[in-house]
């Protein structure tokens, strides 16, 4: 499993095998539920329990007019514990990576295009990883979005460059959002 290393996976191990049969019966439950009900949300691809769509975009109080373009769910997590933001959220599922042979085309870049056109959306905050591939990805979608009259921002840098945004504590994170600069200047003449 990724970010588990030889001794973590060791003591996992022998926790499971310390456990009683009810108790591992509970566990393969959790992992068989996850499977069957653990889903995308069907409008911004965030993880939903059960529901076609998740308790952000299923929320009314939430501003309508707000989408914050992420890489994955992790982001989501991390922008909410912050407590700041009240919008809307599209997950595109990964950046612009051609050395891993992801181009725009493997990201959920027409679902988002098919969600403005459905809904009146007056500002877009990129908050992707502050790496190449990240501003890159910010890069491609100012320009693709540049001419439909969106305002667009992006979050402040305070979040070390080549970092994950979901490991920033909730204070560095604060003052990215709160610093996010416009990116109306970026167009597709530039």
């Amino acid at each position: 499993m990724p970010g588990i290393g030889y001794k973590t996976a060791q003591r996992l191990a022998f926790y499971l095998l310390s456990l009683s049969d009810s108790e591992i019966g509970e566990f393969v439950d959790s992992i068989t539920d996850l499977q069957e009900n653990v889903r995308f949300c069907q409008k911004c691809f965030h993880i939903t329990y059960k529901e076609d769509l998740c308790t952000i975009c299923s929320n009314p109080k939430r501003d309508n007019s707000t989408i914050c373009i992420v890489c994955d769910s992790k982001d989501i997590l991390a922008m909410e514990k912050m407590g700041k933001y009240r919008g809307h959220y599209h997950v595109l599922g990964g950046v612009i990576s051609p050395l891993d042979g992801i181009g725009p085309e493997q990201l959920r870049i027409k679902e988002l295009l098919d969600r403005l056109k459905d809904e009146p959306i007056r500002e877009i905050v990129f908050a992707l990883n502050p790496s190449i591939e990240g501003e890159t990805t910010t890069m491609y979608l100012t320009k693709l979005l540049g001419s439909l009259g969106i305002q667009l921002s992006q979050i402040a840098y305070g979040i070390p460059v080549g970092s994950e945004l979901e490991w920033a504590d909730e204070m560095t994170l604060s003052h990215a959002y709160e610093g996010r600069k416009n990116l109306k200047g970026i167009t597709n003449s530039e």
